[in-house]
């Protein structure tokens, strides 16, 4: 007996994963707008992913990030990373800043995880207390 070849994942064809920016100074001082570029179908995740396009603040060139595309979210929309930023959707904002009752998703279990919790299709958290 042994392991069947047939019936594996058929993991070559996914995209990448999904993980929100890491935290800089443009973050935590202020924010940073990036673009949608593109939403797109993972195979063998059940959400949407979306590939948003930033400036690099240090270097002359485009950072690609892959998040989960929340509802609401369409291509050329600009969204907004940072504690200065606005409460809408698809915007990345610190727990503190937000109000309570926001529904949320993608939310970091510990700092700076880049994004653990509510990450599959119809899951969100709210913000409590």
């Amino acid at each position: 007996k042994g392991k069947s070849l047939i019936f594996t994942a058929k993991t070559r064809l996914r995209k990448g994963a999904v993980k929100l920016r890491p935290v800089d100074f443009a973050e935590r001082s202020g924010f940073i707008k990036g673009l949608v570029r593109k939403i797109i179908h993972d195979p063998g995740r059940g959400a949407p992913m979306c590939e948003v396009v930033f400036h690099d603040p240090y270097r002359y060139k485009l950072k690609k990030e892959r998040w989960i595309a929340v509802e609401g979210l369409h291509t050329g929309q600009f969204v907004y990373c940072g504690s200065k930023a606005q409460l809408s959707v698809g915007n990345v904002m610190p727990l503190g800043k937000m109000p309570e009752g926001t529904v949320i998703s993608m939310c970091e279990e510990k700092a700076s995880d880049r994004g653990r919790l509510a990450r599959a299709s119809g899951c969100n958290c709210m913000v409590v207390g």
